[in-house]
């Protein structure tokens, strides 16, 4: 694609980046194919080529208008049109950097604005964030829907206990996150557990929080590399005393810290570190694969009439990390009979603070998929994402689990 940016832009990284992303963009339409908000809408500007058009046209200095930032609101950012495209064009980065352009040149306004601001100081603050939700569930009946279906019920919040501490000598740092602790504390916890009788140590650093997703986002990006900074500093002591490996249950904030060496390669005092950090970078499901013929043996299989189970495999997971097809053999393993979920590549409608940006596209999503999970008749939904389990179960009769729950309750 041929591009002339505005010299507001052309010198900078950030314009570079683009330029580059842009030129590889060939106009084939195989990722229209794929995208969930081009099926819904059928509109040319609510799939990736079309965005890729409105991007192009305002960092070549056309003007911003409310149009175009609908059209860029309204992408999940699920990345299954990476996943699809012939040519490798890093259609997520460039929205990153279209969506900060849009923000500056044409800002929000009224409760719109608002909204945002308190996502961007509530969500990443587990000290805001936990009193929210205690508060939350109590007034559940007078909440906005799109609010009150992401509250677990009261009382459910719950987690049986970390190992104790043990003296393995092979040890692993898991994040913490922000919401999670609060929404699902038993997934850390579980996951603490399993590696437990694999004869790894997991342990977590108190001093680190939010992975910066929530904040980049919504477009606070300098906020959210701050946020990326304080888990560096937090977790470096224990990068220098040989941790194995950072372990991050929530796909979600795997993809964002394995992006840390991408997004702080400018910051000298921190590019190297960063880099690091991201190569130690972990999902669950990528150490127990590694793990072979020692997890084999502490997994023994569910009597078949009780291990029907749905996967849904997040958007993070499959078109962010690239990993397809492990957890489920993990599953497999573990004696779960899996049930095909047709479209599954397709997002669940949560992408994040999606579902309370978008809430009818995302029902809508929601709708489709639960009919995609729920039509081989299973007797539970398991993911590996905790806005995707929250996402989902609100709209689910069935159980709602992180896939590492299964494996910790199974294993003797």
């Amino acid at each position: 694609m041929d591009t002339r940016l505005a010299d507001f832009i052309r010198d900078s990284r950030a314009g570079q980046e683009a330029e580059e992303i842009l030129r590889k963009c060939v106009h084939c339409g195989f990722c229209t194919a794929t995208c969930p908000t081009y099926q819904l809408l059928g509109d040319e500007l609510d799939g990736p080529r079309g965005r890729i058009y409105l991007i192009k046209q305002v960092l070549e200095g056309q003007p911003v208008t409310e149009k175009t930032r609908l059209h860029l609101d309204r992408c999940l950012t699920c990345r299954s049109c990476e996943t699809t495209c012939p040519s490798g064009v890093r259609y997520s980065r460039l929205l990153d950097i279209g969506r900060q352009v849009v923000e500056a040149k044409l800002p929000r306004k009224g409760t719109e604005a608002l909204l945002r601001k308190v996502l961007r100081q509530t969500l990443p603050r587990p000290a805001v964030f936990r009193p929210a939700i205690r508060l939350g569930q109590m007034l559940r009946p007078l909440m906005p829907s799109a609010l009150a279906d992401k509250l677990p019920p009261a009382g459910k919040c719950t987690a049986r206990p970390w190992p104790e501490k043990s003296a393995h000598s092979r040890r692993m740092l898991a994040l913490a996150g922000c919401v999670q602790p609060t929404l699902a504390p038993n997934i850390n916890a579980a996951t603490a557990r399993v590696l437990d009788r694999l004869g790894i140590s997991l342990f977590e650093e108190r001093k680190a929080a939010c992975c910066g997703a929530v904040r980049f986002h919504l477009n606070d990006q300098a906020t959210a590399r701050d946020d990326m900074r304080r888990n560096i500093d937090a977790w470096w002591p224990h990068v220098e005393a040989g941790i194995e490996a950072i372990v991050v249950t929530a796909s979600g904030c795997g993809v964002q810290v394995r992006e840390y060496g991408h997004l702080l390669a400018d910051d000298a005092a921190y590019a190297a570190k960063a880099e690091r950090i991201s190569a130690l970078c972990r999902d669950p499901s990528e150490i127990l694969a590694a793990e072979g013929s020692a997890l084999r043996a502490l997994l023994p299989a569910l009597p078949s009439d009780k291990g029907k189970l749905a996967f849904h495999s997040p958007c993070t997971l499959q078109h962010g990390l690239k990993i397809r097809g492990v957890i489920e053999g993990l599953l497999v393993a573990a004696g779960f009979q899996l049930t095909p979920v047709a479209d599954s590549h397709l997002c669940c409608g949560s992408a994040g603070t999606y579902s309370v940006l978008q809430p009818t596209l995302s029902n809508t999503l929601r709708v489709n998929k639960l009919a995609a999970l729920d039509a081989g008749g299973p007797a539970w939904i398991a993911t590996a994402n905790i806005g995707c389990m929250t996402h989902l179960q609100a709209g689910s009769v069935l159980p709602v689990r992180h896939w590492i729950e299964l494996i910790d309750e199974v294993m003797v």
